[in-house]
């Protein structure tokens, strides 16, 4: 075959796909020189030492055979324990809980048992860039549904605005990358009592549940009506910092589990059974070792927040993950254009906003998840950048 006689002959859905724009900026980083990245959404504490130590206890214990395809029941009953006790939920851990590798793929299987080909999904935007190939990829269509005008939270009225008889699946990134948002508990009861009307399914992503600041997570699963339909996903890379462990978790009523099982079997027949023994550390001796975390990120956000206003940039206020998303539209320069120059000319590297959908564009994303000397000194090459730049001397005092 030739070059062109395989590309035509491959899935046009995977052809279709383009590399992420979180990774096309981090890559970038690498080729410039004394450049400090704020670009990857990765927890910069290492792992608890107690949980690597369970890691290597599991290894000296020979634990490196399959394990269930779900799951160790150990683990499936950690972390039932784990969602009951922080955010209300319950669910059977032989029957309602998969364990999977990473948020990543439980979003995967999740999806491609939940979706049928022509199905609409709807998905809050801005937002991460990793729903709408996975949407692609099981035949749906991926809907964004504009949320720049409401704090970055969707409401029911915006979902209204979008709904048709072919939405299938609604997805609720919260707390959210890129932007931080995090709803309030009456922002997800007005979200449930509409929702629970709706012969649709929703899948909650809440891998930052456990980095929260003002307000105590709520996830949608919680309400009358919700739990029946709502697919709830979780992991331990953000709360634990274990994102190379890959370890992430599928909650859903026993009827959705029992075919994601499946799907789950079929593509990679079980997580990293060292992943899941320290996974059972983390959510038990350790189910709190997020909050010392969280108070370093609050700290951080307050900073990034401070630093940004003085630059004269517009930002909403983040309420959970470690991220802000700034406007910066009013510089005269487009989202790629600011990162690209940015990194080019300050040696700061940022995700442009057009990388969570085309409504990211004239923002950009700054993850502080980072240590406070650089994240100090990225905040001061960014604030001479945007000084130099000859729109923006109305901005700044």
């Amino acid at each position: 075959m030739t070059a062109g006689s395989i590309q035509s002959r491959l899935n046009p859905a995977v052809r279709g796909l383009a590399i992420s724009g979180i990774r096309r900026f981090s890559n970038l980083v690498a080729e410039t020189p004394g450049a400090i990245s704020l670009t990857i959404g990765q927890p910069d504490f290492p792992t608890p030492e107690h949980v690597r130590e369970a890691g290597k206890a599991a290894i000296d214990a020979g634990y490196t055979a399959y394990t269930p395809t779900a799951g160790l029941p150990e683990l499936r009953k950690a972390a039932a324990a784990f969602v009951q006790e922080k955010y209300g939920l319950s669910y059977d851990p032989a029957t309602e809980v998969l364990v999977t590798i990473g948020a990543s793929h439980a979003i995967d299987i999740s999806l491609r048992t939940l979706l049928r080909p022509g199905d609409d999904v709807l998905i809050p935007a801005p937002v991460y860039p990793g729903y709408e190939p996975q949407v692609r990829m099981a035949g749906a269509r991926p809907v964004f549904v504009d949320t720049r005008q409401d704090g970055f939270v969707v409401t029911p009225e915006a979902l209204a605005r979008v709904w048709t008889d072919k939405t299938q699946c609604v997805i609720l990134p919260y707390p959210n990358n890129p932007t931080g948002a995090a709803p309030t508990r009456a922002q997800v009861e007005a979200l449930a009592a509409f929702l629970a009307e709706k012969d649709a399914f929703v899948v909650s992503d809440e891998i930052y549940s456990e980095l929260v600041y003002d307000e105590a997570h709520t996830s949608i699963a919680a309400y009358p009506g919700m739990w029946e339909k709502t697919v709830v996903i979780h992991g331990l890379s953000k709360s634990h910092s274990m994102t190379g462990w890959r370890v992430g978790f599928v909650f859903a009523p026993g009827e959705l589990t029992a075919e994601m099982l499946k799907v789950l079997q079929y593509s990679v027949s079980c997580a990293s059974s060292i992943s899941q023994y320290a996974a059972v550390e983390a959510l038990t001796r350790g189910k709190d070792d997020a909050h010392a975390m969280r108070e370093v990120y609050r700290r951080r956000r307050d900073v990034v927040l401070e630093r940004l206003g003085a630059m004269g940039l517009q930002v909403t206020k983040p309420g959970g993950a470690f991220y802000v998303f700034p406007y910066i539209g009013q510089l005269g320069l487009s989202s790629f254009e600011f990162a690209s120059r940015l990194l080019r000319e300050g040696k700061v590297a940022v995700v442009p906003g057009d990388a969570f959908s085309p409504l990211g564009e004239g923002y950009v994303r700054i993850s502080y998840a980072t240590d406070d000397a650089l994240l100090s000194e990225a905040m001061d090459r960014m604030e001479r950048f945007i000084r130099s730049l000859p729109t923006s001397n109305a901005g700044i005092p």
